[in-house]
């Protein structure tokens, strides 16, 4: 009985060890670390840069006299609209305008007399030289008349350009020296404005890029375009100065305030972006970890172009790797992983 028993156990055996071999190994759970990750694929990309910047008026001046005297006229209304060659001040010129009256008189009797002698000098009655004297002493007192024309004209003060009264600061009947600050004059309608861009952007922009501008104050949006470049980099702050021309027409903004720029640039039809979160800083720069034949390789990359969650490769990226965006702190080149990809965010997200 028991030797029946001890016989039926081996053969049990025998046939569970066949079963195996026939059935094949169990498999064995992997030991990949499972990541996140997308495939690089090459998408347009808008070229926007922002930025900050500062509104000037298109034309500004602040009026001063070029001549010392007391204003007789005082044409400024703060804050009204003026004209190109509007009259604003008269400063008192009696004493040259009465001087003007006397080369005027010497003019008539100098014109008189050579013409006299013009006719004389016709008839061979006189001299070329005596001719010449009469005619040098008109052109003097003719010289002297368009000085004193000119020292009148700097006793008016007149607008440069259409514009924008600012505030006075004298009053008719004033005292007035070149160093008297009178008032200004702003041209509001176009504006300027200023901004700078990062030095790595020079090559992209050019006159007539357009750019957007936001007025958090005024709660205003407007648009306009590059119209000027500084021809250098600005060595301190290593940025690219920029000057804008945009339309004012209703004159809600004002030289001085604060906007935010969004420039735009010629867009780039076939950028390789990545996840932000995908970057590693390193001592030298940026790498990223990318899947090959099953394990991870550390692969430097140049950086351009940043959107709000994606960041533009320029090098070191080809179209259709696999870049690990989760799990990057127990990355390590050689490691074998199993990725989960995931879709690539478009390029303005």
């Amino acid at each position: 009985m028991r030797l029946s028993f001890l016989i039926f156990c081996l053969c049990a055996g025998i046939f569970a060890g066949c079963g195996s071999k026939s059935g094949g190994a169990a498999p064995k759970p992997s030991s990949a670390l499972l990541v996140k990750g997308i495939v690089a694929q090459p998408q347009p990309l808008e070229n926007v840069v922002r930025s900050s910047g500062t509104v000037l008026a298109s034309e500004s001046v602040d009026l001063v006299a070029e001549a010392a005297g007391r204003i007789d006229s005082l044409a400024i209304r703060e804050g009204a609209h003026v004209h190109r060659n509007d009259l604003l001040v008269k400063i008192n010129d009696d004493d040259l305008q009465a001087q003007l009256k006397k080369i005027e008189l010497q003019i008539s009797l100098t014109s008189e007399q050579e013409s006299r002698q013009k006719h004389l000098y016709d008839i061979s009655g006189i001299s070329k030289e005596d001719y010449d004297i009469a005619l040098n002493q008109l052109n003097s007192y003719k010289a002297d008349r368009d000085n004193l024309l000119a020292s009148i004209r700097k006793r008016e003060i007149r607008a440069p350009f259409e514009g924008v009264i600012g505030l006075r600061y004298v009053s008719e009947g004033s005292y007035v020296t070149p160093t008297t600050r009178i008032a200004s004059v702003q041209k509001l309608n176009p504006l300027k404005v200023d901004f700078a861009i990062p030095e790595k952007y020079a090559g992209q922009v050019s006159v007539g890029d357009p750019v957007q501008f936001r007025s958090d104050e005024a709660r205003l949006q407007f648009s306009g375009k590059v119209f000027a470049v500084e021809p250098q980099i600005d060595a301190a702050t290593r940025t690219l100065q920029l000057r804008a021309m945009c339309d004012n027409r209703s004159e809600t903004v004002f030289p001085g305030a604060y906007v935010q720029i969004e420039l735009q640039l010629k867009a780039i039809p076939n950028a390789l972006l990545i996840p932000t979160q995908a970057i590693v800083p390193v001592l030298k720069g940026q790498t990223i970890f990318v899947r090959k034949n099953g394990v991870i390789v550390s692969v430097p990359v140049t950086i351009g172009i940043r959107t709000a969650s994606s960041v533009q490769i320029l090098t070191g990226l080809a179209a259709g790797d696999t870049v690990i965006t989760t799990g990057l702190m127990q990355m390590r080149p050689g490691l074998q992983v199993d990725v989960a990809v995931q879709e690539n965010p478009p390029a303005g997200s």
